[in-house]
């Protein structure tokens, strides 16, 4: 991937991942494996970053939907 394209398309997560939770149409296993594409290209150390804070917020979003999963069927 050039790195123009790996550019966009970090920008376009963060913006994305800002913004979806557990709930969306697009279930998060699909931003979990672009997350995972993007992270498979040769990074910049600036770039590598920003991937491991997509990774982050994602893990969290990942989190609560776990948990909401458990509350649900715990009742």
């Amino acid at each position: 991937m050039n790195h123009q394209q790996l550019e966009k398309d970090l920008e376009h997560l963060e913006h994305v991942i800002s913004r979806i939770s557990a709930d969306d149409r697009i279930p998060l296993s699909y931003w979990r494996n672009r997350i995972k594409s993007v992270s498979d290209g040769i990074l910049i150390p600036s770039q590598a970053s920003r991937v491991k804070r997509l990774n982050e917020a994602l893990r969290a979003l990942e989190a609560r939907e776990e948990l909401a999963a458990n509350s649900t069927t715990t009742r």
